[in-house]
């Protein structure tokens, strides 16, 4: 078996899941959406990130905005949809329901 391999699927597997959550509590641009997932060890690089903003603003589920900026040209603000936040809430179910099972698993 291959770790790093199953590692990697695991952060995978929740990645638009915690790009939600943030999005959740704030208005993001891309480059504060990767230092965030960065500073919390989920590790993301831009040819990541921008496919699953695409992904889930074609879900309808963001939407995003042009802010002008200080420093060079507009940015585009990423934020939650009503559909978004409905789906998150069905995310943080399973979420939960998940974590739950795990830990009756780990813990027998």
């Amino acid at each position: 078996m291959n770790v790093d391999n199953v590692k990697s699927q695991m952060r995978k597997g929740i990645l638009e899941y915690c790009i939600m959550l943030l999005l959740h509590r704030e208005a993001a641009y891309a480059s504060d959406i990767i230092s965030k997932l960065k500073e919390a060890h989920l590790i993301v690089v831009e040819g990541t990130l921008y496919p699953l903003l695409t992904r889930l603003k074609n879900d309808e589920l963001l939407s995003y905005e042009w802010v002008e900026s200080n420093q060079g040209p507009p940015r585009k603000y990423y934020r939650l949809t009503e559909k978004g936040e409905e789906v998150l809430s069905e995310l943080e179910n399973s979420w939960r329901d998940l974590n739950e099972t795990v830990n009756k698993i780990a813990n027998g």
